[in-house]
């Protein structure tokens, strides 16, 4: 059988999306440029979201005291070992707020990376807060000469989540900023987390179709992760009934039930996330993030669903 994205696959799989574009393999490689976050430095709020620690998704070879093109040099040697078929690299600003800064800084940073041989274009991870109209027109002006995405932490639909994960912005600027991308012609992507305090899996599950109706390109999940020290894990040892905490197998068994009301025409980019078992404060999974795609991708064909099947996009 054949899906709308043109293979055989049950989901619309970010790897394959980028062979098109690029007609060949290509991979991300993260960048650490020093950034901050509004609700870190008290324009939003204080403390960052309860739930963060950019240590955890950091590689090793991420500094902000390296320069963009050693970071990027660096990474790809790091990666070289892992993707061997890689003929190209997008050059990922992961860490913290990737737009947090006068537009003049953006341009040097984003510049010099893609001026670093191998880079094929720009991810950049930012808040929906932190974006105005003459950065969204700069991206515009440069997403005509490059393929680039501005990646928004939406983590949540629901605002009483947003409140309690101090993330300082609300769902209505995450709609804001995503309609605001796409309709100058920058692709777009969001992030989502599942397992949220106070989420139920109902609750989760109809995220599916609020998020459907956004003019996305990509979407990225991670199941929710404890990490140590962090706000979120001094609120799980006090009332842990509160948390979703799922266990791989029941993981990827909701989540093939989330995809079956997502749009179709998604890319979904990771179905869940993975992070060195060393950071985890509880529920720590082991398996690769190769491996959990194995799974996830049996239990689709095991439950006979696929992206959309549920919202009779396909069938």
């Amino acid at each position: 059988m054949s899906y709308p994205w043109g293979n055989n696959r049950r989901f619309n799989s970010y790897t394959e999306y980028l062979k098109k574009v690029f007609g060949s393999r290509v991979q991300k490689v993260t960048i650490d440029a020093g950034f901050t976050c509004p609700n870190r430095d008290g324009s939003a709020g204080l403390g960052g979201c309860t739930y963060c620690l950019n240590e955890a998704f950091n590689p090793s070879y991420c500094n902000p005291e390296k320069s963009i093109r050693q970071q990027i040099l660096e990474g790809i040697k790091f990666h070289e070992r892992r993707y061997r078929r890689a003929t190209g690299y997008l050059a990922y600003f992961q860490a913290y707020s990737n737009t947090y800064q006068s537009l003049d800084r953006l341009k040097q940073l984003y510049e010099e990376a893609l001026a670093v041989e191998s880079i094929v274009g720009l991810v950049i991870g930012t808040r929906p807060d932190c974006v105005d109209d003459n950065k969204l027109d700069y991206f515009a002006s440069l997403s005509d000469k490059t393929y680039l995405i501005l990646e928004y932490g939406v983590e949540s639909v629901y605002e009483n989540t947003l409140q309690r994960i101090n993330r300082g912005h609300t769902f209505a600027d995450s709609v804001k900023a995503i309609k605001n991308t796409a309709m100058r012609g920058i692709r777009a992507g969001c992030h989502m987390i599942i397992g949220l305090p106070g989420e139920t899996p109902e609750a989760i599950l109809n995220s599916a179709s609020v998020i459907s109706s956004l003019p996305l390109t990509t979407v990225k999940f991670h199941q929710l992760q404890i990490f140590r020290g962090t706000p979120m894990e001094k609120e799980y040892r006090n009332d842990p009934g509160e948390f979703t905490l799922f266990s791989i197998d029941q993981y990827l068994s909701f989540m093939a039930e989330y995809i079956a009301r997502l749009n179709p025409a998604f890319v979904i980019e990771r179905i869940a996330g993975e992070t060195p078992p060393r950071f985890s404060a509880v529920n720590r999974w082991g398996p690769r993030y190769d491996e959990i795609l194995v799974q996830f991708k049996k239990i689709l064909e095991e439950k006979d669903l696929w992206q959309g099947k549920k919202i009779g996009a396909f069938e």
